[in-house]
């Protein structure tokens, strides 16, 4: 509607006053409006910058300390394992993870062979950013070899799978059920049941542990996965070894008495 009434003013040269006024008006409106964007820029600047400090934080929390990963040899720092001296044994404590010193998740161990090596659990899957209380499951702590293969031990909150408290895992349901249920986190995608090849109910003193032979030719892991379970607490805890094709081969004999060595 401005321009419109500013159009004959401009059309006119008898009217020098009138067009002053209109190209100061002019002058006027252009000025507001970069001084309008300059300020909406500084708003949208400012938040980016109060955002990155909000967020800043989070990232160095959830940053594990280099005492969790050694990315050295576990031959070099952990004992023999007293049943097999031809393997080292690994046993976790409240300086391994942030939900064992909140008493989430109860000390766990197992053998590993000298030559392999902790690495570091990405921080979108570890349980650093959620303890005390997370609501779905996480990595603990990973082992690996890039000719042998792999192991990794997933907590998952117990309230996920029951709502009976302290429930044992013979009360959560058949094997079958569980691995339905915590399948994804063995192969790091998805699972499907025509790839359970053999499941077996293990007792060892008064806590009874699940266990899993799986073929999965589609699972980020890798094709062969061994997985065993129990429940003591408020969690779940599953232990995974996983390998390619080539690293099977090699290693099955090795990963098989990793599996069976786990207990919490």
């Amino acid at each position: 509607m401005a321009t419109a009434s500013l159009t004959p003013i401009f059309s006119s040269p008898k009217s020098p006053l009138k067009t002053s006024k209109t190209t100061t008006l002019t002058t006027t409106t252009a000025t507001a409006t970069a001084t309008l964007d300059q300020h909406r820029n500084q708003v949208i600047l400012r938040r980016q910058i109060l955002k990155g400090l909000v967020l800043s934080p989070l990232i160095l929390i959830k940053e594990p300390p280099s005492s969790e990963a050694r990315e050295v040899e576990v031959g070099s720092y952990l004992p023999p394992s007293p049943s097999d001296p031809s393997f080292v044994l690994f046993k976790a404590s409240p300086k391994d993870t942030p939900a064992l010193r909140a008493g989430n998740v109860q000390p766990y161990q197992f053998i590993l062979p000298p030559s392999w090596k902790q690495t570091r659990v990405a921080n979108i899957l570890s349980g650093n950013y959620c303890q005390p209380k997370c609501a779905e499951p996480w990595v603990e702590v990973k082992f690996e070899d890039e000719k042998q293969g792999k192991v990794q031990v997933v907590a998952s909150p117990l309230i996920r799978l029951t709502n009976k408290p302290n429930a044992t895992i013979e009360e959560i349901g058949s094997p079958e059920k569980l691995i339905a249920s915590l399948g994804p986190f063995v192969t790091g995608n998805s699972y499907d049941p025509d790839e359970l090849l053999e499941t077996r109910i293990e007792k060892l003193g008064d806590q009874t542990y699940y266990k899993y032979v799986l073929e999965t030719p589609f699972a980020l892991t890798g094709t062969h996965n061994l997985a065993k379970a129990t429940a003591k607490g408020s969690t779940v805890v599953l232990f995974v070894a996983s390998a390619n094709d080539k690293q099977w081969q090699a290693s099955e004999k090795t990963l098989k008495a990793i599996l069976d060595s786990f207990q919490i």
